[in-house]
C-alpha cells in the first residue's frame, strides 16, 4: 500500500446552509505532485485552507504526517496562496527577512539566489512590481523552505504563457527533495504533463483519485478530455 502524507476522513465543511465539502476521504501519496482539480466553487480552496490551518470549524478528521493539524503541521507545509501574500509597502528585501525571521527552515541563501536569477530588484516594493514578478517572488520564498509538503492554490492563473512555463520549472526543480507538491487548479491542460497523481474535485465531493498515467491508460484520453467527461456529466447539487 502506498504511503501517504495526508489523510482525511469523512471531512465535512458548511458555509451556513451550504456544504462546500461533502464526506471526503482522501489519501495525498508521499512525494508525488499531485493535482487537486476542479472548476471554481468545487471546494478545492476549501480543502487547501483547512490543510493549511486557516479554516479550523469543520467536520471530520485531517492527518498530516500521522499527527492532526496544528502549529507542528504548518511547520511542514510551505504554502502559496492564490491571492498576493505581501504587504505592499515592503520591498523584496524585508520579504526576504521576513521569512528569514519566521520560517525555522527557511533558506535565505538560496531565496535570494533564486530572485536575483529571476532579476527581480530588491529594493522594489511588491506594490510596483507586475503580477507575473509578484508571483515569481512568492514563489521563490515558498520554494526555499525545506517543507515537506508544498501547497499551491491556482499558481499559474492570470499569468502569460512564458511566465508559466517558468513557474513550473520552478517548482519542478527548486523543491526540497523527497516532498510532496499539491497543485490546485481548474487549469487541466497546462499541469498534466508535470502530474503524478490526480484528483477531482466537484461540488465538495470527490469524482475521481488515481495515478495519472493509469488514468490515461485506462480511459485511452489525455488528463484534461478525461477531466471534461468528469464535469459535463458530474449531478450538480
Amino acid at each position: 500500500m502506498q504511503e501517504s502524507i495526508i489523510e482525511i476522513k469523512s471531512l465535512n465543511k458548511y458555509y451556513g446552509k451550504f456544504k462546500a465539502l461533502n464526506q471526503v476521504d482522501l489519501s495525498f501519496p508521499k512525494g508525488k505532485i499531485i493535482g487537486l482539480l476542479g472548476p471554481n466553487g468545487s471546494g478545492k480552496t476549501t480543502m487547501i485552507k483547512i490543510l493549511t490551518g486557516l479554516l479550523k470549524q469543520y467536520q471530520g478528521e485531517v492527518l498530516i504526517d500521522g499527527s492532526p493539524i496544528s502549529i507542528e503541521s504548518k511547520k511542514i507545509i510551505s504554502y502559496l496562496p492564490d491571492k498576493n501574500c505581501l504587504p505592499n509597502k515592503w520591498n523584496v528585501l524585508d520579504a526576504l527577512e521576513f521569512f528569514k525571521d519566521f520560517y525555522e527552515d527557511f533558506e535565505y541563501d538560496k531565496a535570494k539566489q533564486l530572485i536575483m536569477q529571476l532579476g527581480i530588484d530588491m529594493n522594489k516594493k511588491f506594490k510596483s512590481l507586475s503580477k507575473g514578478t509578484k508571483e515569481k517572488l512568492q514563489l521563490s520564498l515558498v520554494l526555499s523552505r525545506k517543507a515537506k509538503i508544498y501547497i499551491f492554490d491556482e499558481p499559474i492563473a492570470g499569468v502569460d504563457p512564458a511566465a508559466r512555463d517558468l513557474i513550473f520549472h520552478m517548482i519542478l526543480n527548486h523543491h526540497h527533495e523527497d516532498s510532496t507538491i499539491i497543485i490546485c487548479t481548474h487549469l487541466i491542460s497546462e499541469v498534466e504533463d508535470i502530474l503524478d497523481y490526480a484528483i477531482f474535485l466537484n461540488q465538495g465531493k470527490v469524482y475521481l483519485r488515481e495515478d495519472v498515467n493509469k488514468i490515461k491508460e485506462s480511459s485511452g484520453k489525455s488528463l484534461n478530455e478525461v477531466f471534461k467527461e468528469v464535469y459535463r456529466y458530474a449531478p450538480i447539487n
